[in-house]
């Protein structure tokens, strides 16, 4: 199936050259980042994860989004969703590579990586953290393919990827909560120390991964001969209603606790991203802005009107998705760092190199997408045809 990847057009090439450019831009920043450490990031002694594993961690949740999608296809034997189940298992694949990439650049030395192997902790949530991720990423590659050559071929796909299909259900939701995990086990970071961080993580990722999804098929449609059809969106857009929905109760729920309480650590985090801290306030206007834009989001796809006009669907997935963003990507990290557990306020922002990284490894993982999305479209147009 290679083969149908690199058939296209000149604006087909065009986009490929263009994400390779900034790979290629991004990849000579990182072997400056390589050659003089990671003093080239915003990262301090205070904030020791900053902008790549604030992406890490969103994009666990849209790889684990993918199973809003798989679970009705195969679980509930919902067939509409057997034209796009395909797109959700690849958007997987594209993500949790994503993951990998930024774990790596987070690293400083990549040689560590092997660390995790070389002496494995199992008490250790970071140990958990490399099973999951390369597991689900072993599992929808095998899945995946499997079942694209068997749709291919005319045939039903092999028995023996039934089991891997139910195993990659609740690995989907392992993934992300495992993720939470590394976070909310840290007793000493009030932020994250709540046993609602990982529903809340679930519930963003089965708002952002689907939405995502969603304003991919309405490009499909646009741009190649097929339609992964009218009812397949709307119900993937319901999913996201609802979900982007409890993200914000939970959200609202962690608030209520936080402040009834009065516990002077935990209401610091929430001041500081919200309102400034001893006059920090560089991420207020970000975070207020996420609220924002998740609020429309839920009033243009709970409104029925709105989700069934695709011009507002499409407007309300992308505002859920960058808001989503907005809060997993740069609040949760560095609200968690900022204040430190002695109350000092070292706050923290990207650079430019590490913006640049980011961009391209962003770009290699849309490079990836869109090479197993031409394929899983290439197959599709040959059966129909």
């Amino acid at each position: 199936m290679l083969e149908l990847a690199i058939k296209g057009s000149k604006k087909f090439y065009g986009w490929i050259i263009a994400l390779l450019a900034i790979v290629g831009i991004g990849f000579g920043i990182y072997l400056m980042q390589l050659g003089f450490g990671l003093g080239i990031t915003g990262m301090s002694r205070d904030v020791s994860w900053g902008f790549y594993i604030a992406q890490f961690t969103f994009l666990v949740g849209v790889a684990a989004g993918g199973v809003m999608v798989v679970t009705p296809y195969y679980l509930h034997n919902y067939k509409a969703f057997g034209k796009i189940t395909i797109l959700g298992e690849f958007l997987a694949i594209a993500a949790i590579s994503m993951c990998l990439m930024f774990i790596l650049v987070d690293l400083g030395q990549p040689m560590r990586m092997f660390n995790v192997l070389l002496y494995p902790t199992p008490n250790s949530v970071l140990f958990w953290d490399m099973i999951v991720l390369n597991g689900y990423l072993f599992l929808n590659i095998v899945i995946g393919w499997n079942v694209l050559e068997a749709e291919r071929n005319g045939a039903h796909y092999p028995m023996w990827i039934k089991p891997l299909i139910y195993l990659s259900i609740p690995w989907a939701v392992g993934i992300h909560t495992v993720t939470a995990f590394l976070y909310c086990g840290l007793p000493g970071r009030g932020f994250w120390l709540t046993a609602i961080l990982a529903p809340r993580f679930l519930a963003s990722a089965f708002a952002a991964g689907p939405a995502l999804l969603i304003l991919l098929c309405l490009i499909i449609r646009k741009v190649t001969n097929f339609d992964p059809g009218k009812e397949q969106i709307q119900s993937l857009a319901k999913i996201v209603a609802y979900a982007i929905c409890l993200n914000v109760f939970f959200f609202l729920c962690e608030v209520f606790v936080v402040f009834y309480s009065q516990i002077p650590e935990h209401m610091d985090h929430l001041k500081y991203l919200f309102f400034g801290f001893h006059g920090h306030d560089s991420l207020v206007g970000w975070m207020w802005s996420s609220m924002a834009l998740m609020l429309v989001g839920i009033i243009l796809l709970v409104n029925p009107f709105t989700r069934k006009n695709e011009t507002t669907l499409a407007v309300g997935c992308g505002v859920i998705f960058i808001g989503t963003w907005i809060d997993k990507g740069l609040g949760m990290i560095s609200g968690g760092f900022v204040p430190s557990p002695l109350h000092h306020v070292t706050e923290y922002a990207p650079t430019l190199p590490e913006i640049g990284i980011t961009l391209a490894v962003w770009a290699a993982g849309f490079l990836i997408l869109t090479i197993f999305y031409k394929m899983a479209i290439g197959v599709k147009e040959e059966v129909r045809g």
